[in-house]
C-alpha cells in the first residue's frame, strides 16, 4: 500500500463522518440553505486562495522539472475552482473581495501556511492532499446517488475524472516525497479534522 493510500485508509472514518454531515448532504439534496452555501462559497474562496500559495510554497521548494510542472497545473486546478465560486457569487450575489475569515476558516489556513512556510516539501504535501482526496470522495459519494439541481454543479465539479486526476497527482507526489512519519500522519489527520470543522462552521 502506498503511503497515500496508507493515509487516506488511517483517516477514512473521518471522511465518512464529514459525508454524513448535514452541511454535505444538503449539497446532494439540495436542502442546505442558500445563505449557508452563500457564506461558505465566500469562505472557502478565501481558503482556496491559501491553498494556492500553499502550492507556491511547494513550487518554490521543488526540485525536478517534473515537480515544476505537477505543482503548475495543481495551482491552474485551484483558479479553476475559484472561477466556479466566481459563478456561484455571480448567481447569487456573493461578494468575494475583502471576505473576513471565521475562526475555522482562519484555523484552517494558518496551519497550512505556517507548515508551507517551514519548507519540508513531503510535510506540506501531507496537509494539502486530504483536502483534494476528501473533495473527490464527497463529489464522487453524492453524485452516485439522486443529485438536487440546486447545488448540482458543485457536486458535478468535485465527482469530475480532473477534479479525481488532480488528486491522485497530489497523492503521488505526497509518494514522491514524504515518508511515514508522525509529523506527515500528524498533518494529514489535522487537515482531515480541519475539514469537518470548516463545513461545520458553514452550516
Amino acid at each position: 500500500m502506498s503511503l497515500a493510500a496508507a493515509l487516506w485508509d488511517a483517516n477514512r472514518k473521518e471522511a465518512e463522518r464529514i459525508l454524513a454531515h448535514g452541511f454535505v448532504r444538503g449539497l446532494g439534496d439540495g436542502s442546505l440553505p442558500v445563505e449557508s452555501f452563500k457564506t461558505y462559497v465566500a469562505q472557502d474562496a478565501y481558503f482556496l486562495e491559501a491553498f494556492s500559495r500553499a502550492y507556491a510554497f511547494c513550487l518554490a521548494n521543488s526540485t525536478t522539472r517534473e515537480d515544476l510542472q505537477d505543482f503548475a497545473e495543481l495551482i491552474a486546478g485551484v483558479l479553476d475552482e475559484l472561477k466556479l465560486h466566481g459563478n456561484y457569487a455571480a448567481r447569487w450575489q456573493v461578494d468575494l473581495g475583502g471576505v473576513t475569515p471565521i475562526a475555522a476558516t482562519r484555523a484552517y489556513v494558518d496551519f497550512l501556511l505556517e507548515v508551507a512556510r517551514r519548507g519540508n516539501l513531503g510535510e506540506t504535501i501531507a496537509a494539502m492532499t486530504p483536502c483534494m482526496r476528501l473533495y473527490a470522495f464527497l463529489g464522487r459519494s453524492l453524485s452516485a446517488g439522486p443529485v438536487a439541481p440546486r447545488y448540482a454543479d458543485w457536486v458535478t465539479t468535485y465527482a469530475d475524472p480532473g477534479f479525481e486526476a488532480l488528486a491522485v497527482r497530489l497523492e503521488a507526489l505526497l509518494n514522491r516525497h514524504a515518508t511515514d512519519n508522525a509529523a506527515v500522519r500528524g498533518n494529514y489527520a489535522r487537515a482531515m479534522d480541519l475539514e469537518y470543522g470548516f463545513f461545520d462552521a458553514n452550516l
